[in-house]
């Protein structure tokens, strides 16, 4: 049986750790037959990440902080000197300060706001723009969002906000890289335990909401996520972009419920 990805070469940007959506996507690409070449930020970073990297059987490893936009050029000159092309792009990057988490949006701080929006949603657009060109054959530019996007998610707060930004940014990019054959998407995932995730006060209660309300009666598995990606960025997917395809049990179509 053919693998779906076989013979595509993925970047994976925002692979931390082994609890991440970001690294659930990495196992199942590296199922499906993808070459990977992942990324870390600052020496903080770089042993656990090559640890993981190694794991997986990735082909090389990259700094880059994602802020920098030198980083984000040296990324892509990095990357075009490992391999001669690029077939996907995975950007699985978000960042607000806890204070910012932890107090009603309206008192967000100005300086709060523009980090959250330029790791988060940003961060997207520098990326694509210096990997589109590696994309000869067209591709795939996937990233991930959340339910706060589109709707109020208590103490989710700014990042609610970025995360809007975000979904915006992949359908104006689906638009000007849609010539090139370079297809740009989301998945807005469920609330998953990831490290970011004990970020967002009463997380544990979200997880219970949902775990009690959404239409499967369950949390989202991390798997889901990472077979949705694939599905996106293989040739099944060929004609889907500027859309964000919700993996969350279900949950965002309900309303008021007992």
């Amino acid at each position: 049986m053919s693998q779906l990805l076989e013979g595509q070469t993925a970047l994976i940007l925002g692979l931390a750790n082994k609890w991440s959506l970001a690294y659930a996507i990495a196992q199942a690409y590296r199922r499906e037959g993808a070459q990977l070449l992942l990324t870390y930020q600052g020496e903080r970073q770089r042993q656990t990440v090559e640890d993981l990297a190694a794991e997986l059987g990735a082909k090389a490893t990259f700094a880059c902080d994602v802020t920098q936009d030198g980083d984000v050029d040296r990324l892509a000159e990095a990357v075009r000197g490992v391999v001669p092309s690029l077939d996907t792009l995975v950007h699985s990057i978000a960042f607000a300060n806890r204070d910012d988490l932890a107090r009603p949006f309206v008192e967000t701080s100005r300086a709060g706001y523009l980090l959250a929006q330029d790791v988060s949603a940003y961060s997207l657009v520098a990326v694509a723009r210096a990997c589109a060109p590696l994309m000869t054959g067209g591709g795939s530019i996937l990233t991930l969002s959340y339910l706060g996007a589109v709707r109020v998610v208590e103490n989710y707060n700014v990042m609610g906000v970025a995360k809007a930004a975000l979904e915006a940014c992949v359908r104006y990019l689906a638009s000007d890289l849609g010539p090139a054959g370079i297809r740009v998407n989301a998945i807005s995932a469920g609330p998953v335990k990831t490290a970011s995730a004990r970020g967002i006060k009463d997380f544990s209660k979200v997880l219970e909401g949902v775990a009690r309300l959404s239409p499967l009666r369950r949390n989202t598995d991390p798997a889901e996520v990472a077979d949705a990606a694939v599905f996106l960025a293989s040739g099944l997917g060929r004609g889907v972009t500027a859309n964000v395809l919700y993996v969350d049990a279900g949950f965002q179509v309900m309303g008021l419920a007992h």
